[in-house]
């Protein structure tokens, strides 16, 4: 039976042992694949709007014409999609000061539509929110307003038509 002194000692050798195997990688700085948008050369700008861990698949939609704008959608556990970032061809908007700066009317309308302003990550990287926020007591909006008479009037037609 080992006792709490070579319990401890044993501990503390099992993890130099571990450090120590870690430390003689072949590659020390590691091989990972960069990220996209990280070394500038690409030809889109990303606008991550959603953290790519919230997701488990994703697809490519292209927005408008071919080549200029995609949304990338990401599908969650629960089953629902939602946009997880924006890409934008340096084509319809450039760079400024760190700012992106839209050329076309399609991107403008794109970055009008996020809830903040990109803010410049690396790269061709930018972060933003993904819809702006609305105090509580500009709520309900007009929006809101309409979607629940729409909803109230099919209850109703759904109660009186069966």
């Amino acid at each position: 039976m080992a006792t709490t002194k070579q319990r401890t000692a044993a501990k503390k050798n099992i993890k130099k042992a571990h450090t120590a195997r870690h430390s003689m990688s072949s590659q020390p700085e590691g091989r990972r694949r960069s990220k996209p948008g990280t070394s500038g050369q690409g030809e889109f700008f990303h606008i991550e709007v959603r953290p790519t861990e919230e997701f488990e698949i994703f697809r490519t939609q292209d927005v408008g014409r071919q080549g200029g704008i995609e949304r990338v959608a990401g599908k969650r556990g629960s089953g629902s999609w939602h946009t997880q970032k924006w890409m934008i061809s340096k084509d319809h908007a450039h760079l400024d000061d760190g700012r992106l700066v839209p050329d076309t009317d399609d991107a403008r309308e794109v970055l009008k539509e996020l809830g903040s302003l990109p803010r410049h990550v690396d790269g061709d990287r930018f972060k933003a929110e993904p819809r702006p926020n609305v105090p509580e007591s500009e709520k309900p909006t007009p929006a809101q307003q309409q979607a629940r008479h729409r909803n109230i009037q099919k209850a109703q037609a759904a109660r009186h038509g069966s």
